[in-house]
């Protein structure tokens, strides 16, 4: 049996398609006459891919008979049993990629994208910032339809703690009537609050803080 290894960074997405081989197992059984060999088995296919973001990592295929190393956009090369080195790696076409991975890489789930709305003090009334950026938040949950979204507000630590439990809650509620107010089923909302427990900026106690006052959403 072929015996492959590899190492790979937690930035790449690798791809790999092996041989698929079908074993029968004929016992002590004398094979039927003129019964044609079976068919040698397809080289495994090693193929370095960036990351959604565009980051190309590495990978290292090694077997008991050599390595080689993949670190550009798109390198490949095949791996044809213990008995070869793995072979010269070479950069696939994106015509390439798309004809023999197409599928596989169409049926990826999409990356979440997260967006982080500001609100002003003591208040579920966005600034003017997060205002201007409604519309690619919308396009983007437009886009992804139908998608999965959570949606948690925060506060700065400035009041009681139940207090900012409820204010978190109308900020992430307002986010959620934008939403519904555009089509979007609420059922695929999740909304909750932290309040002052999750804070993104860490302050004393009763201390105004702009950027705690948020709702950070992910769009699934």
């Amino acid at each position: 049996m072929p015996s492959t290894g590899r190492r790979r960074s937690p930035w790449e997405r690798t791809l790999l398609l092996g041989g698929v081989g079908l074993f029968l197992l004929a016992g002590c059984a004398t094979p039927p006459p003129n019964q044609p060999p079976p068919a040698a088995k397809p080289p495994s296919l090693f193929v370095l891919l960036p990351d959604p973001k565009g980051t190309v990592g590495q990978i290292t295929i090694t077997n008991q008979s050599g390595t080689e190393v993949l670190s550009q956009s798109r390198q490949a090369s095949t791996v044809a049993g213990t008995a070869a080195a793995p072979g010269t790696p070479f950069v696939l076409d994106d015509a390439q990629v798309q004809k023999t991975f197409g599928p596989t890489l169409n049926a990826l789930p999409l990356e979440p994208v997260r967006f982080t709305l500001y609100f002003k003090g003591d208040s579920d009334d966005l600034t003017q910032e997060s205002l201007a950026q409604l519309p690619q938040f919308f396009q983007t949950v437009r886009e992804r339809s139908p998608a999965q979204i959570s949606i948690v507000g925060h506060t700065d630590t400035l009041g009681e703690r139940d207090y900012n439990y409820q204010l978190g809650l109308r900020r992430a509620n307002k986010v959620a009537d934008l939403l519904s107010a555009r089509g979007v089923d609420r059922n695929a909302l999740d909304i909750d609050s932290h309040g002052k427990d999750d804070l993104l900026v860490q302050t004393r106690d009763q201390v105004q803080e702009p950027r705690n006052r948020r709702v950070e959403i992910i769009v699934r």
